[in-house]
């Protein structure tokens, strides 16, 4: 038996499909569920790479010392002034959905740039294909984007394995969990 029930009503996230239109960005003000701090020390070369590679854009800023960017609803980073940023990128990464027929075009962006800042795009186990880029203040950020189910696919074997089962099959809807 397992825990898990479909919730996507709660995500900005469309369905998966060669289709998906990504939602519009977000400009409401909203008490941030999660937001990643990211350390500059150039604070106008990395607002620059965020708005015209990564597709963000600036929600405010405190001339020097902040910028807000966002995406999506609930894609919310803030860029702080550092006097230094690491060497290199660390292990860790944080990831950013976004749609398959934004993958092309934010590599193609992001590459204008910096040309060596994106590895990929790659497909995964779990039915996603992602793409990572480094940015210049070397954060490693994944962009994510779910692939269209196929419940024969390696990638659905892989998800019920563990539990996880698409839509309308078995524990399918969340009406207990609402």
């Amino acid at each position: 038996m397992s825990d898990y029930y479909n919730a996507f009503e709660i995500s900005p996230v469309p369905d998966p499909g060669p289709d998906a239109v990504a939602p519009e960005l977000f400009r409401g003000i909203y008490a941030m569920p999660a937001f990643a701090t990211i350390p500059t020390s150039d604070l106008a070369e990395s607002l620059d790479f965020w708005t015209r590679g990564l597709g963000f854009f600036e929600l405010f800023s405190i001339p020097g010392t902040l910028v807000h960017l966002r995406r999506w609803a609930f894609q919310d980073v803030l860029l702080v002034s550092a006097a230094s940023v690491p060497a290199q990128a660390p292990a860790m990464s944080f990831s950013f959905s976004c749609v398959l027929n934004q993958i092309d075009s934010l590599v193609e962006a992001c590459r204008a740039l910096s040309p060596n800042s994106v590895d990929g795009p790659r497909d995964t186990p779990w039915n996603t294909r992602d793409v990572e880029v480094i940015t210049p203040e070397n954060a490693r950020i994944v962009l994510t984007a779910a692939k269209p189910f196929d419940p024969d696919s390696q990638e659905a074997r892989n998800l019920e394995a563990i539990g996880i089962t698409p839509p309308g099959v078995g524990r399918g809807d969340n009406e207990a969990h609402a």
